[in-house]
């Protein structure tokens, strides 16, 4: 499933503004403060001339990868074991307002890997405003699908950097639960923004049924399920400041959970916490800076999962760190410095001791990359253009250094494979309209 949101040209029709109004390099899903607080007000921004117009949009992106050393069972499913060529995903959006107080995002994805259609990212809102004794209230509810993917930062798991990456290449086993939940779930929230400073989000979330999962493409019989409801929350302090932009803030989430879907042995108990902070230069359009940085420490409770021979550990853990720092000029040209690693509690059973590509021999998750990319959006940049309103493109190229992969520097899945064997170039042309 997708990660990926772009500078849609439903919402440039809907509002009259230029892509790059909303996002940094004239194309998403990054965004600017105006973007935040067109996402914050439910989408339903417009220029009062285009309200009637259905907010449809399509998009398209296609790849080539190629990694280090090939994988010898082939990347995927039809597909050789280096140098491939794929459409990562086409999609169709319903983006924009649909009443003067609610609006929508909703991607339906055809997985060019898996080979299927899928519900993918799914955000539906109301959001109003209102003033008392000054002090300037926006608030709102929302319907969706993935946690995280209400936020109004480029910090969080849905919506974290990087932005498009390959589905033929290897990737790290150990994740966290908030962001493994995509489309598997359904939950609501409120929020509200105080002065534009103050942001706090509370809601919960549940799993699907499985004939619902199956329904719309992201049933997985190995994947965990939740037990019941999941509560999450989100605070965020921001300040726009001549030509500056900050903010700090935390997220977190709770879940108990039936491990593959198994029942009879309780639950394992998964508790999230995240802090994250922005940093963007603004003041000078020609040139754009960026600091993000994230951090996630994941405790799990692993009654079940030991209770099932699936963990060896009852008590476990897993940190995350996410640093990028990003360039723009002239809301064309970007270039983006990521380093990511994930450490915690080893555990063999969990890792998948021995797996080839996929599997860690000592049983450990540690893993450690870093990325650059390079991308070019040759529009988006006034709203008068045709390009602006219809179409708009991305071309990037980046590459992945892994430091370590599941546990090791060398010979980490036990059969003579080495994390730098995983490095991978990916080139990728990302078309929206």
């Amino acid at each position: 499933m997708s990660l990926d949101a772009n500078a849609l040209p439903s919402f440039a029709r809907q509002t009259s503004m230029a892509c790059s109004s909303c996002h940094e390099q004239s194309f998403g899903p990054n965004l600017t403060s105006v973007g935040r607080n067109f996402k914050l007000n439910g989408y339903t921004q417009t220029d009062g001339k285009n309200n009637n117009l259905i907010p449809l949009s399509g998009m398209i992106r296609g790849s080539f990868t190629h990694t280090q050393e090939g994988q010898p069972d082939g990347a995927a499913a039809r597909f050789g074991n280096n140098n491939n060529g794929t459409i990562d995903e086409a999609a169709i959006f319903l983006a924009g307002r649909i009443t003067p107080k609610i609006g929508a995002f909703i991607e339906g994805t055809y997985d060019g890997v898996e080979n299927k259609g899928v519900l993918d990212n799914t955000d539906i809102r109301f959001a109003d405003h209102f003033e008392l004794a000054g002090q300037k209230l926006v608030y709102g509810l929302t319907t969706n699908n993935n946690p995280t993917v209400s936020d109004l930062w480029n910090t969080t798991p849905v919506w974290g950097f990087p932005w498009s990456s390959s589905p033929l290449s290897p990737t790290q086993s150990a994740g966290t639960l908030i962001e493994s939940l995509g489309s598997q779930v359904i939950g609501a929230t409120a929020y509200m923004m105080l002065n534009n400073i103050l942001y706090v989000e509370a809601g919960g979330y549940t799993s699907l049924p499985k004939n619902a999962q199956q329904g719309i493409g992201t049933f997985n019989a190995e994947q965990a399920r939740l037990n019941g409801g999941a509560p999450y929350c989100r605070i965020a302090l921001q300040k726009d400041w001549n030509g500056h932009y900050g903010s700090i803030g935390s997220f977190g989430m709770h879940g108990n959970v039936n491990p593959q879907r198994l029942t009879g042995a309780g639950t394992d108990t998964y508790d999230d916490f995240g802090f994250d902070m922005t940093y963007q230069y603004l003041a000078n359009p020609v040139h754009i800076y960026e600091f993000t940085a994230t951090y996630i420490r994941e405790n799990h409770n692993m009654n079940a999962s030991a209770a099932l021979g699936l963990a060896d550990r009852l008590k476990s853990n897993l940190d995350t760190v996410r640093l990028r720092a990003g360039y723009t000029y002239l809301q064309t040209y970007g270039l983006n410095l990521f380093y990511g690693q994930t450490t915690g509690t080893a555990d063999t059973v969990i890792y998948s001791f021995g797996d080839p590509i996929s599997g860690s021999r000592t049983g450990n998750p540690n893993s450690e990359a870093f990325t650059a990319e390079a991308s070019y959006a040759p529009f988006g940049k006034t709203s008068t253009s045709v390009m602006s309103t219809f179409v708009n493109l991305r071309l990037a190229v980046q590459y992945v250094h892994n430091f370590k992969f599941n546990g090791s520097v060398h010979n980490y899945d036990g059969l003579g494979r080495n994390a730098v064997n995983n490095d991978t170039l990916y080139f990728n042309a990302w078309l929206a309209f």
